[in-house]
């Protein structure tokens, strides 16, 4: 445990680079949104600015929604769509894919906000709502310190080269496949 405690403490000194990082959460398990809201608290804790931006989901009732709700330095903006399997409706879809992400491309030159959450932003590249080239850019142009933490299965891998951290979340098993519908206080 000595050589372990000395190597770690060793690569703690070796990190001394201070920037904004994006963290990519993908793959096809359950908790990739949940993980980022965990740093949504986390940066609350620290009282810092907060921006999420909710791609594919729209407005739902959820338990994490009406907690920040009520919380201050926090402004969360939702694509008003739904789940594009509801709509059925890819021009329509797309258009509040732009008109969401034009929100998104303020909150990524705004100095002030210290974290931005892109919730399922994968989606709209993979389903080509929007140019993955644009948004490439613009979070390569953001602030320095401004962190992104971006979430969605099937992760592109230019989304997967630019982030500074990549976690892939398995699915192993789910209750929903055994007919267990969505509980209050951890799937809504």
């Amino acid at each position: 445990m000595q050589r372990k405690k000395a190597h770690i403490n060793a690569r703690i000194e070796e990190a001394s680079i201070n920037k904004g990082i994006i963290v990519l959460l993908t793959g096809n398990g359950k908790g990739k949104s949940s993980s980022a809201l965990g740093m949504v608290c986390r940066a609350l804790g620290y009282d810092m600015q907060v921006a999420i931006v909710k791609f594919l989901k729209g407005v739902q009732d959820t338990g994490e929604d009406a907690f920040l709700a009520q919380q201050k330095n926090i402004q969360t903006t939702f694509m008003k769509t739904g789940f594009t399997w509801d709509t059925q409706d890819k021009e329509c879809d797309t258009q509040k894919a732009k008109e969401t992400w034009a929100v998104a491309e303020q909150y990524l030159k705004d100095e002030s906000i210290n974290l931005v959450v892109l919730d399922e932003l994968t989606y709209m590249i993979s389903y080509q709502y929007l140019d993955e080239t644009n948004i490439l850019n613009t979070l390569n142009n953001r602030p320095n310190n401004q962190h992104v933490v971006i979430t969605g299965r099937a992760a592109s891998d230019s989304l997967i080269e630019i982030a500074d951290t990549v976690s892939e979340v398995k699915d192993i098993k789910h209750a929903f496949r055994a007919n267990i519908k969505a509980q209050k206080g951890v799937d809504l």
